[in-house]
C-alpha cells in the first residue's frame, strides 16, 4: 500500500444493539470471501479497543485505505471528522430507525456540519429477522414491529439522505453489495465532486 494512497474515515452511527459491530465483522471477511465453506454465522470477533478497523482496497485502478470507527470506538467518536457517515438502525425493532430521525440526524448535523459534500448513507442490518406484516395489520393500517424497504426508503428520503442500503451481517445476504457501494462512495470522497449526490436523490441499494 503506497503511503500516500487517500485515506478515508468512515463512521457507524446508531443506536447500541442494531448490529454495527456485526456488520463490521462481516466487512473483514471483503466483498468476495475466500472460505465460501465458512458458516454464516462464524463471523470474526472484533474487539472495540482495535479501532480503527483498517481496509486496504484498490479501486478505480488506485489503492484507498478505509478507516472504519462505530460508537464503542475508544477514541471519542464525536471529535473524529469522518468522510462519510451510515447510519445504522435494526430492520427488526422499529424504535431505532425512529431515533435516527429522533437522534442521529440531529447528532449528525451538530457535529459534522463542516463539509456539505459529506455523504450519509442510512443502513438497515438485520434483515434476517425482518417479519412480514399479518394481513390484519395490513387492513387496520397498523405498523408491524419490522421496518419495511419502501418504508425505510421513505425515512431516509425524509432526511435527505444519498441512499438507503440493507442487508444480513449474520447470514451475509446483500452483504457484497452494500459492501461495494460503500467503498465506491468512500473512494468518491477523495475526488473533488465528493461522495453525495444529487439533494432530491436517495439511491437503493
Amino acid at each position: 500500500m503506497d503511503a500516500d494512497s487517500p485515506e478515508v474515515t468512515i463512521l457507524l452511527l446508531g443506536d447500541a444493539e442494531v448490529g454495527k459491530s456485526t456488520f463490521l465483522s462481516r466487512l473483514t471477511l471483503g466483498i468476495h470471501p475466500q472460505h465460501e465453506s465458512l458458516p454464516p454465522y462464524e463471523l470474526p470477533v472484533l474487539r472495540d479497543g482495535d479501532q480503527p478497523f483498517t481496509f486496504n482496497i484498490t479501486m478505480y485502478n488506485r489503492p484507498y485505505r478505509f478507516c472504519f470507527y462505530d460508537t464503542a470506538s475508544p477514541n471519542n467518536y464525536t471529535l473524529l471528522k469522518p468522510s462519510f457517515i451510515i447510519l445504522c438502525f435494526d430492520i427488526s425493532n422499529r424504535s431505532t430507525l425512529h431515533s435516527l430521525k429522533t437522534r442521529w440526524k440531529n447528532f449528525v448535523e451538530a457535529h459534522y456540519n463542516y463539509d456539505e459534500l459529506l455523504p450519509v448513507m442510512v443502513l438497515g442490518l438485520k434483515r434476517d429477522l425482518r417479519v412480514e406484516w399479518k394481513e390484519e395489520e395490513k387492513k387496520a393500517g397498523k405498523l408491524g414491529v419490522s421496518v419495511m424497504p419502501q418504508e425505510a426508503l421513505n425515512v431516509a428520503q425524509e432526511m435527505m439522505c444519498d441512499r438507503y442500503a440493507e442487508c444480513s451481517a449474520l447470514t451475509g445476504e446483500l452483504c457484497p453489495q452494500v459492501l461495494e457501494d460503500v467503498a465506491r462512495t468512500a473512494a468518491k470522497t477523495t475526488t473533488e465532486k465528493g461522495g453525495r449526490t444529487a439533494p432530491t436523490e436517495c439511491m437503493v441499494m
